[in-house]
């Protein structure tokens, strides 16, 4: 990846972004006296409400955009897609063609201009068979999928700015301190270079047995 595509944004802006969504999200949840709580969604539950945080921070936001390495495929729906991808602003096109080179020709954005984004929710605590209790794929989730993403994000040679962004439910900001590290030196032990994680976090009503809510912004190099 071209460490030149990192210029182009405001990493901090994006995590503070991606923690005010989930920020309103919850108090939301809270005013409707909701009997779920932030970290009941599944994952892909969560990517409309960052989706909207981002909007409203500015920039364009495109949800399941494939990978431009991957756009030859004639299928259209062959191919690795990228949670979110961000443009510069709201009217940005990303204009997608059947070749690699030319993904985002003509008006569209260009994909080393454009930031990618893979979304990993990993909760401490769960409805584990109808009861709420610890997560035994908890520290899984972290070392493996987790990790993949990354692997993807720095993978394609066209991609000249990417991040993972975790949002990680857990029992408190200690905890989460520590399991993101562990996360951050698997991705080092498995020879990817990241930068240092943008993180924020909030409290969050305790109805699995999480009570903490941390959003962690993290490039790929």
């Amino acid at each position: 990846m071209s460490p030149d595509g990192a210029t182009r944004w405001d990493l901090a802006l994006v995590a503070d972004a991606a923690a005010t969504a989930l920020r309103d999200e919850r108090d939301r949840l809270e005013r409707e006296q909701s009997t779920r709580g932030l970290d009941a969604p599944r994952e892909l539950g969560l990517h409309p409400v960052l989706g909207a945080g981002l909007s409203r921070a500015g920039f364009g936001v495109h949800r399941e955009v494939r990978y431009p390495a991957g756009a030859h495929q004639r299928k259209r729906s062959a191919g690795d897609r990228c949670d979110l991808v961000l443009t510069p602003s709201p009217d940005d096109v990303l204009a997608e063609t059947g070749a690699a080179e030319t993904l985002f020709a003509g008006s569209g954005v260009p994909p080393d201009r454009a930031l990618w984004i893979e979304v990993k929710a990993v909760r401490q605590s769960a409805l584990v068979s109808g009861v709420a209790s610890e997560d035994p794929g908890y520290a899984s989730r972290l070392s493996g999928p987790a990790v993949k993403d990354v692997a993807k994000l720095a993978s394609d040679p066209l991609v000249a700015c990417a991040v993972s962004l975790i949002v990680l439910f857990c029992v408190s900001e200690d905890v989460a301190r520590h399991d993101l590290g562990v996360w951050a030196h698997k991705c080092l032990d498995a020879g990817h270079t990241i930068g240092p994680p943008r993180l924020r976090g909030f409290d969050i009503p305790d109805r699995l047995g999480n009570q903490w809510c941390a959003v962690a912004v993290t490039q790929i190099k």
